[in-house]
């Protein structure tokens, strides 16, 4: 562990723009909404500012790729091809708990099954960690119901804390190590750790008073959805509010699905498209002869939720499905994110009472 100045911060961000593209937190002045953006400039990056509105994982999983290029000679039947997609060292620096558990969550998904998907392994394969501890929770936080924050535990090369006088810094792997010897930063006393211990001790403690949006507390729900005990007309009530817009599952950190389209372009040639895909979608689960298993909203609204909370899920990826970060609830013009929907289980499950 080692202890940094902001300016030592400011200047490691500088240091690895020399070799890497740099991510992190920016606010837009005029929207002040909070962006997780390539800088241009390191004095952009807010490491106090809030959660992205979008999540993290857009840099590494993109809404909508081009994988691959062809072009198809009908004379002599032959077919050019190149791959579209392309190996880049990144730092994504100042990565909130919850985004992180959602790339943890991607990993899993992607990496660490029978196949490995060689696209987003491209991605990640130059790909530098640098969590951030939160000091405070946001009104629709609600990490700590997930464990997945506020302070981050595994899967980060390097993480910060905030503290009085300045940033206490943890390696996590051998790349953060190789940072952290090159550039000779001071190490860390033994305060600083119960110094860190502190803080995260008091932004969980700030949750009942500052984590307004949500009352997610949602372990007995997981284990309702993982055992089925939810009646039919509970899914129906929630499916009814679904306008399948899709949008929980884009700002969703650990949703994976994609489609794969190929279209032709102005010139001629063909493109291969890969586009995250969407549960919520009628033609999601369509088969081939037009027969669809799913056509029914709520049919399509509790594989989200047992998706995202059952037992099984969680086995899996060694974590629920759901990272606690409420933009969800942010996006979903039915009212009906994660948040909310745990609420009308618990409803359900105590008569009525919440």
């Amino acid at each position: 562990m080692y202890i940094l100045s902001s300016q030592e911060i400011k200047q490691l961000a500088q240091a690895l723009q020399a070799s890497h593209e740099v991510y992190g937190p920016q606010v837009d002045p005029q929207t002040q909404q909070v962006f997780f953006d390539q800088l241009d400039d390191v004095a952009a990056l807010n490491l106090e500012a809030p959660i992205p509105s979008m999540p993290v994982k857009e840099i590494l999983f993109p809404q909508m790729e081009r994988i691959l290029k062809y072009n198809y000679d009908s004379e002599t039947q032959s077919v050019e091809m190149s791959k579209q997609y392309f190996e880049k060292p990144k730092v994504l620096f100042g990565l909130r708990p919850c985004d992180l558990s959602g790339i943890l969550a991607l990993d899993r998904f992607f990496l660490g099954q029978e196949f490995v998907d060689d696209v987003y392994l491209t991605h990640r394969r130059q790909c530098l960690l640098i969590s951030n501890t939160c000091l405070n929770p946001f009104p629709q936080c609600f990490c700590v119901c997930t464990h997945s924050g506020p302070d981050a535990d595994e899967g980060f090369d390097l993480d910060l804390t905030k503290l009085k006088d300045g940033y206490l810094v943890k390696v996590g792997s051998e790349k953060g190590q190789a940072i952290a010897d090159a550039q000779q930063w001071k190490p860390a006393a033994a305060h600083h750790l119960t110094e860190q211990k502190a803080v995260v001790d008091h932004c969980i403690d700030l949750f009942p008073e500052m984590a307004t949006d949500n009352k997610a507390w949602i372990s007995r729900v997981m284990n309702r959805i993982t055992t089925g005990f939810i009646k039919s007309e509970t899914w129906e009530f929630i499916g009814d509010q679904c306008l399948e817009c899709g949008a929980c599952s884009f700002v969703c950190p650990t949703c994976s699905c994609f489609n794969i389209e190929d279209t032709q372009t102005a010139c001629g040639e063909c493109e291969r498209l890969r586009m995250r895909d969407s549960c919520s979608f009628e033609g999601y689960a369509r088969m081939a002869g037009d027969h669809n298993p799913r056509q029914p909203v709520e049919d399509r609204r509790n594989k989200r939720f047992f998706c995202k909370l059952s037992y099984s899920q969680s086995k899996k990826y060694l974590r629920p499905g759901c990272v606690g970060c409420g933009r969800c609830q942010w996006v979903c013009p039915g009212d009906i994110g994660l948040p909310n929907v745990v609420q009308y289980i618990r409803r359900e499950i105590t008569g009525g009472e919440n």
